[in-house]
C-alpha cells in the first residue's frame, strides 16, 4: 500500500483506539499519506509507542497520547495536549470501542454502560473536542477544503442486528444517527462528518471467527466477495474520507464489508 505523502500534507490528525486492530490501521495509513498522527490508547501504551515509533522511522510524525475516552476530563486532557504539541487538529477518527457480550437476559447494566460509554459517547466526546477547534481555526485553504473532518467507526451492525451483542449493536446504531445529525449541523461550517462500516475485519478482537479453516468457511458464507476484510482495506477508506479527494461527500456510511450487507443469504434465491 502507498500513498503520495503530499496527500494530506500539513494535516493533525487524532486517531482514538489507535495502538491496535483498525485504529492502527488507520494512523499508519495516515501517516504514509503525509499527516501528524496522534496515536490515542487506553491501556496499552507499549503498543502504542511501538507504532509512533514505526511512523518516525519511516520519516512520518506522530506521538502517543494516553486517554479513556468515555472520561469527558480525559477527553479534554488529550485534546490540550494535541493541540500544544500539533497546534490544531484537522482529522479526527473516532475509532475506540470494545465488546461485551452477553445473551440479552444475562446482560448486566454494566455491560451496558461499558460498551455505550466508550463506543458512542465517546465518540460524542471527541467529535464536540474537535468540531470546537474546527470552528475556532476555520477553514486554511492551503491545507484542505474543510474546516476539518471527522470519521466514524462504525460496523455493518448499524444496520444489521445481533443477538447476543445487543450492547454493541445499539451503540452502533446510534453511531450513525450522531453522525447524519453532527453533519447537518456542521456542515455550513465547511466541517465534513462521515462513517465507515466495516464487515467482517481480520482483527485480534474477532481471531475466533476466522483463525480456524472451518469457522472462515463459515463466515465465508455470509460474504458475497469470497474473502475476509484486513485492516488497511479500512485504513485506506479512512485516508480517502479524509482527503479533499472526498469534499462532497458528508453524513453518509461507507459499508466497507465485501457485500455482507447485501442480504447473502438470497444470493440464490428466496
Amino acid at each position: 500500500m502507498s500513498y503520495s505523502p503530499c496527500l494530506l500534507k500539513g494535516q493533525k490528525a487524532l486517531v482514538t483506539g489507535a495502538s491496535s486492530g483498525l485504529g492502527e490501521a488507520s494512523a499508519r495509513c495516515l501517516a504514509k499519506a503525509g499527516a501528524a498522527v496522534v496515536v490515542n490508547y487506553h491501556s496499552e501504551k507499549e503498543e502504542a509507542e511501538s507504532i509512533v515509533h514505526d511512523i518516525v522511522a519511516d520519516g512520518g510524525e506522530a506521538i502517543a497520547i494516553g486517554a479513556n475516552v468515555a472520561k469527558e476530563d480525559g477527553v479534554k486532557t488529550m485534546f490540550a495536549q494535541m493541540l500544544r504539541e500539533f497546534g490544531t487538529i484537522d482529522i479526527l477518527v473516532n475509532n475506540a470501542g470494545l465488546q461485551k457480550d452477553a445473551a440479552f437476559v444475562d446482560m448486566t447494566l454494566n455491560d451496558w454502560n461499558l460498551v455505550i460509554n466508550v463506543n458512542l459517547t465517546g465518540q460524542f466526546l471527541c467529535a464536540r473536542e474537535a468540531a470546537k477547534e474546527f470552528l475556532r481555526r476555520g477553514v486554511k485553504p492551503d491545507v484542505s477544503c474543510a474546516a476539518g473532518k471527522i470519521i466514524c467507526m462504525s460496523s455493518v451492525h448499524q444496520v444489521i442486528p445481533w443477538a447476543g451483542h445487543v450492547n454493541y449493536a445499539t451503540s452502533k446504531g446510534g453511531i450513525d444517527m450522531l453522525m447524519k445529525s453532527m453533519a447537518l449541523e456542521l456542515a455550513p461550517q465547511k466541517i465534513r462528518i462521515n462513517s465507515i462500516a466495516p464487515g467482517a475485519i481480520e482483527t485480534q478482537i474477532n481471531t475466533a471467527a476466522w483463525s480456524t479453516p472451518e469457522a472462515k468457511a463459515k463466515l465465508l458464507q455470509l460474504i458475497p466477495s469470497g474473502r475476509v476484510g484486513i485492516p488497511d482495506d479500512i485504513g485506506k477508506a479512512v485516508v480517502w474520507l479524509a482527503s479533499d479527494d472526498s469534499d462532497y461527500v458528508n453524513g453518509t456510511t461507507l459499508f466497507v464489508d465485501g457485500g455482507m450487507t447485501l442480504y447473502p443469504g438470497f444470493a440464490k434465491g428466496g
